[in-house]
């Protein structure tokens, strides 16, 4: 029997992350919760506002994902995941079918790895991130926790990258580089030069337009 599992957020990255899960097979989503109430999710219905996580786990649903994205900040991931610990949900990365994950890679608890990502050998992750769709992540790479490389992010070799990093849509990273914890490199941006203070980046190369 499979275990259940509720979602988190009800949204567009919710519906792309109960697909996901509903192909694996290894999950049986039972609904999920959104501080609005809101139409079935590809099939599964609406349980109320996040106020009805302690009934879910005390009726016997034991496994949570966070089913909010994360585009600025990870601040109100951080809270709904401490919110779920304090509850006592299990937090499971979630992998989809069509990802590609090769040997040693190690994926944090509660990570996101959407269809069509590439992830090589020897590449580190950390917890709460998200892998969105057609990302390829190169061998080597340590990758922090709650960090968001967008649709098509191309990291080359050994690159490093703290926490709370946000790389935006087709960017790309040049191989054996180090980003700071709290960096954001805007959307088609190539990043060329290690990365030692927070801040916002664009271009090509990418320079810093604003300090964080």
């Amino acid at each position: 029997m499979k275990e259940k599992i509720v979602v988190i957020g009800g949204g567009g990255h919710a519906k792309v992350i109960t697909s996901m899960i509903k192909r694996a097979g290894i999950f049986e989503p039972v609904g999920f919760t959104d501080p609005e109430e809101k139409p079935q999710l590809l099939g599964i219905p609406y349980l109320g506002t996040d106020d009805k996580l302690p009934e879910l786990f005390a009726c016997g649903v034991r496994h949570a994902v966070i089913g909010l994205g994360q585009i600025k900040s990870s601040r109100i991931r951080r809270k709904l995941v401490q919110m779920a610990d304090d509850i006592g949900f299990e937090l499971p990365e979630i992998i989809a079918p069509g990802a590609i994950i090769n040997e040693e890679v190690s994926i944090g608890r509660g990570t996101v790895v959407m269809d069509g990502v590439v992830i090589n050998s020897g590449t580190t992750i950390g917890e709460f991130s998200i892998f969105n769709t057609n990302a390829s992540v190169d061998h080597d790479c340590e990758i922090g926790s709650f960090t968001h490389i967008a649709p098509g992010v191309t990291f080359s070799g050994s690159v490093i990258a703290g926490d709370d990093v946000l790389i935006g849509t087709g960017a790309s990273v040049i191989q054996e580089l180090t980003i700071v914890s709290g960096t954001i490199l805007a959307a088609g941006s190539s990043l060329q030069r290690s990365v030692i203070k927070p801040g916002i980046f664009r271009g090509v190369p990418a320079k810093m337009i604003k300090p964080l």
